[in-house]
């Protein structure tokens, strides 16, 4: 079998960083630097792949002369690109980076409007590459016009060809994905609130939130949880890993990376304990890096050994 990943990204973005020495909010702020990159859950995975020299396809919709120029970079990059071209812009993502506090702030547009044939077309694209990959990726937000149920349709077509699917999505997305199944998720503790509809404030509720949505017949969930490190839970074993103190640039594409180093750890058939300290060294140093540069495979393993990894056993039983 291919070992090709294909990532969706239904609603990608140039992400613009502009850095400030410190957020005046409602005054007058200096800018020091910015920065663009292509952006999208799914870009940030696939780039975070070809960095640990793994195959990966991308598609998703893609739109107008910024939609042009985000194709050009990631060209750049040498990755392999099969976009559905669609009427409208490509959204602009703006971080403000507070360098005096260590804190980005994200203004998000919506992105264009997608029609019935663009979903039509797409829906037959990725039905199409499966055909020639092992691992599918879902993830980020859905642009107007896109059903919140195009996630479990997608992780349906994948199941009858047998390929298992990592999610990664928030809101009615996530809720309608989960129901067909995924083989993996991986949602930040506010995403798990909104999933599950209650607060999990401890290590104890997260565990239990995970063995619930396990029962349901998801294999792993992955929980980020910033700078307190992240839960990585299966069917019979959950660890918590605590990473190592960094000075963050953007949280921008950190998650993404967790998702990437899941997907890498699983190919590599790495134990879970082993996936969970690869998830979060790579969530770690991309947080390092400044816009959405992402980590590479020698700066994870390097870090590797500076993360802390403890079997939540007591609370899994």
């Amino acid at each position: 079998m291919s070992s090709t990943v294909l990532t969706v990204t239904l609603n990608p973005a140039v992400d613009k960083t502009i850095y400030v020495s410190g957020l005046n909010i409602g005054g007058l702020n200096r800018v020091r630097k910015t920065r663009t990159d292509p952006g999208g859950k799914g870009v940030n995975v696939a780039k975070v792949l070809n960095n640990f020299n793994v195959p990966v396809i991308l598609t998703g919709f893609i739109g107008g002369r910024l939609g042009q120029v985000f194709l050009e970079e990631l060209r750049k990059e040498q990755l392999n690109l099969d976009f559905v071209e669609v009427d409208g812009e490509l959204r602009t993502n703006i971080k403000i980076v507070d360098e005096a506090h260590h804190i980005t702030t994200e203004l998000n547009e919506t992105g264009f409007q997608v029609g019935e044939q663009d979903l039509f077309r797409l829906r037959e694209k990725v039905d199409e590459l499966l055909h020639h990959c092992s691992c599918l990726v879902l993830g980020g937000s859905l642009p107007s016009g896109v059903p919140s149920s195009i996630y479990y349709d997608f992780i349906q077509l994948a199941k009858k060809k047998a390929i298992p699917t990592v999610l990664d999505a928030d809101g009615t997305a996530l809720k309608e994905g989960v129901k067909a199944k995924p083989f993996a998720i991986k949602p930040n503790r506010f995403e798990l609130e909104q999933l599950l509809g209650r607060s999990l404030e401890t290590d104890e509720a997260l565990v239990r939130a995970g063995k619930e949505l396990i029962a349901e017949g998801i294999n792993i969930v992955l929980i980020s949880m910033g700078s307190e490190g992240a839960l990585l839970m299966s069917q019979h074993e959950a660890y918590k890993v605590r990473p190592f103190t960094i000075r963050p640039q953007s949280t921008v594409g950190a998650g993404d990376s967790m998702v990437a180093a899941l997907v890498y750890g699983l190919k590599k058939q790495k134990s879970l304990q082993e996936i969970a300290a690869f998830a979060t060294a790579a969530g770690t140093m991309t947080a390092a890096k400044p816009g959405t540069e992402v980590c590479t495979l020698q700066e994870v393993e390097k870090a590797l050994q500076r993360v802390q990894v403890q079997r939540k056993l007591k609370m899994w039983i």
